[in-house]
């Protein structure tokens, strides 16, 4: 097969699942023998994550949807590089990649890749998508639902599930998991609860847990409580021990997984959440939003347990319902394992996109 000439375009790279998922892709793309360019940011966390790889990256200001500069770098790396497809991943890089196209007549296929549930698009915006792309990638059944609710055509949109992969869970250091149990006094027997996102809708979480008598611990990882909200926090603190950690370093994130007994993710706007995978890769069982991609990942009964946005009184039920019988906890847990590890391996995202792209390509 003749390898693909790929550039990824994405201005957003802080620590964020986005982020990790992007950087999954474009590393299995360039290690399964297709050449991959990433523009992005000068500060991204890209030229981090992908520095020991083939994959050239390229830094772009992406100052706004309208700039220019990066409209004519994105020309010249298409001319230089005899780029065949374009695959935007953000809001600024979607604009961009269109008026690029349209302005300079690009010889290129144009996608665009949805990883959050959408919330501005709509009525001409969702024409503009539509008309100036060659076909938008969802990562879950509910941002495509979404999306053609707001008015994308259904068959200009494919699903292709996020993925996780395997060999990262091979180099968690046991030791510092020890040193985590030490540092916050976490014996086996706690009952921890874990939260490791971005800050969106978590105070269901907070308001939950003043609902739940027998104490735990929670750990919440990517915000402040200042930002969530001191006298919530204050509450849910005269029952348990809370833990907000801010934003925590990509290559520490998974040892704290190891001192969890729940995952839970209150969020109604992830698109195929890359948290999940992981703490489902890693055997926990999952509490989600009954919103989003969360359905097609989380299986009532079977990997985890869902609740209706909004109500904290069944966050609090369905936390407590895991916490309380180690029988169900381990049959989620055995169930989270096969999901993370087969339905959604980072082998078969990678696989499915070659195909796609390859059929794009071949596309007149």
């Amino acid at each position: 097969m003749t390898p693909l000439r790929i550039l990824i375009l994405t201005y957003e790279g802080v620590i964020a699942g986005s982020t990790m998922s992007i950087s999954y892709l474009a590393k299995g793309l360039s290690a399964k023998g297709h050449q991959v360019t990433i523009a992005c940011k000068a500060d991204s966390l890209y030229h981090r994550l992908l520095k020991d790889t083939e994959i050239k990256i390229e830094a772009l200001p992406f100052r706004s949807k309208w700039d220019r500069e990066s409209m004519m770098m994105i020309r010249d790396i298409v001319l230089r590089d005899k780029i065949e497809i374009i695959n935007a991943q953000a809001s600024f890089d979607r604009y961009l990649s269109i008026f690029a196209r349209w302005i300079y007549k690009l010889p290129v296929k144009l996608v665009h890749t949805r990883r959050q549930m959408p919330l501005s698009i709509g009525g001409l915006q969702s024409w503009f998508y539509t008309k100036g792309t060659d076909q938008i990638i969802a990562v879950s059944h509910g941002v495509k639902d979404a999306l053609v609710s707001k008015g994308t055509p259904e068959n200009h949109i494919t699903v292709i599930y996020n993925g996780t992969p395997a060999e990262k869970y091979n180099s968690i250091d046991e030791n510092q998991v020890k040193q985590l149990r030490i540092k916050y006094n976490i014996p086996q027997s706690s009952r921890v609860i874990g939260c490791i996102s971005r800050l969106k809708k978590h105070i269901q979480l907070v308001k939950a847990l003043t609902l739940i008598d027998t104490p735990v611990t929670a750990f919440f990882l990517g915000f402040t409580a200042e930002q969530l909200g001191l006298e919530a926090v204050e509450n849910a603190r005269k029952k348990h021990s809370l833990h907000f950690l801010g934003m925590v370093d990509p290559s520490e994130v998974l040892a704290y997984y190891k001192i969890f007994n729940v995952y839970v993710l209150p969020s109604t706007t992830e698109g195929l959440s890359q948290a999940i995978l992981e703490a489902m890769y890693m055997g926990l069982p999952v509490v989600a939003t009954r919103a989003g991609g969360n359905p097609n990942i989380v299986k009532e009964m079977e990997n985890g347990l869902l609740f209706e946005d909004g109500n904290s009184e069944e966050l609090a039920q369905k936390i407590e319902i895991i916490l309380s019988n180690p029988t169900l906890a381990n049959t989620l847990s055995e169930g989270s394992k096969h999901t993370a590890q087969h339905t959604f391996s980072i082998e078969r995202t990678i696989e499915n996109y070659i195909s796609y792209f390859t059929k794009l390509r071949n596309t007149k």
